[in-house]
């Protein structure tokens, strides 16, 4: 990140903290993406001058982790066809399975005619460097028609959302469910309260570099309960410089007895002004229903607070559903460099979106909610 100006960088991508210069910078400079974990940067810019025009965070990965647009079945076939699928070209903030991938187009400039003329340079340098595959991962819905139009395929998955229709209070959320579920989720409050427990919001200042360090201890200790399936790719660098980088787009839900800056559990949420991202959790203590409480119901509560718009809990989780989550889909675009491979898989994403899109279908037609209400979507 150190070869694009800062200053720019972010005004292009203006919006979502995860594609800002000082996210994705905290990430490489803390060694949690470098090529030893998979990861290398490939970032392409444009530049009219000495002005930078346009830009994408690209990665030259050495894996699928860290992606959440689970791909090993290409993998899978590239094998059976002698192919080598790593390493490919990924473009999205890393380990960040959040909606809003686009090429940073300055807005002065033709959106089309820029992001063209950058997919050209992305696919001569694929053909040079002989890879298989470039991938574009939960992209913004509305750059997506400007890379269809150059030839991706895209791929349809889903994500949990919440979006606030403009509930006035935790209430009026608990009201949209039916009366078991609100008798669930108020069972599921009250046992967090019965273990003597308060979770609070930390924002600001608040947040010192020892509770990020204390985040990392829970972020650690939570992807080791995963044993070979845990994700445990930040280091403690990260946690510990975002203190004063990134803090202004934090807040961390303490679990605490006393003193929130003494956490016996905690997560990690990024937010604007109208979103709220969830990110990381972890614990120290087995109570029933904690995660609930620290990862849905108190940033549920405080982004009715705030007037925030949507809440993204993160990937995965059908318990998600439960608390008032809403399937949505999530579209990634792919070029494929080998005619074979290409051919195969363009047959088969038709059918696969089909199915996806009936499967969000149904899983929404289960949602707990009243009769009556109508949960908006993103």
């Amino acid at each position: 990140m150190v070869e694009f100006p800062e200053a720019t960088w972010d005004c292009l991508a203006a919006g979502i903290p995860f594609f800002s210069w000082r996210w994705l910078h905290q990430l490489e400079a803390s060694g949690s993406i470098v090529p030893r974990q998979g990861w290398q940067s490939c970032h392409l810019g444009l530049w009219r001058g000495e002005q930078l025009i346009a830009a994408a965070p690209l990665y030259l990965k050495g894996h699928s982790y860290g992606e959440f647009v689970f791909d090993q079945s290409f993998a899978q076939l590239a094998g059976q066809l002698g192919l080598r699928y790593y390493p490919k070209l990924v473009g999205m903030s890393p380990l960040s399975p959040v909606q809003g991938y686009r090429f940073l187009i300055d807005p002065s400039e033709d959106p089309a005619e820029i992001t063209a003329l950058m997919l050209q340079q992305v696919e001569a340098f694929c053909r040079q460097q002989r890879l298989l595959s470039c991938n574009f991962l939960y992209v913004d819905p509305a750059w997506q028609p400007l890379v269809e139009a150059s030839g991706w395929a895209p791929w349809v998955n889903q994500q949990s959302q919440w979006v606030n229709p403009g509930f006035e209070d935790f209430n009026g959320y608990l009201a949209s469910f039916n009366a078991n579920q609100r008798r669930n989720i108020k069972r599921e409050r009250q046992a967090v309260a019965a273990a003597g427990l308060q979770v609070s919001p930390v924002v600001g200042e608040e947040i010192t570099p020892a509770l990020m360090e204390r985040m990392h201890y829970f972020y650690g200790q939570h992807c080791s309960r995963w044993g070979a399936w845990g994700s445990k790719y930040l280091t403690e660098e990260f946690f510990t410089s975002s203190t004063a980088d990134l803090r202004a787009n934090l807040v961390l839900f303490s679990a605490h007895l006393g003193d929130p800056q003494e956490p016996v559990a905690m997560s990690l949420c990024v937010h604007t002004p109208d979103q709220l991202w969830g990110r990381y959790w972890g614990s120290e203590m087995e109570i029933d229903c904690l995660h609930f409480e620290v990862c849905y119901y108190a940033p549920i509560a405080w982004a009715i607070s705030r007037g925030i718009r949507q809440f993204d809990p993160g990937a995965g989780g059908s318990h998600k559903r439960r608390r008032g989550f809403v399937a949505e889909p999530r579209t990634s675009l792919h070029a494929w460099f080998e005619p074979q491979f290409d051919a195969i898989l363009r047959r088969w994403l038709p059918g696969a979106n089909i199915e996806m899109g009936l499967e969000i279908e149904a899983v929404n037609g289960e949602l707990p909610f009243t009769a009556s209400y109508d949960p908006p979507h993103a």
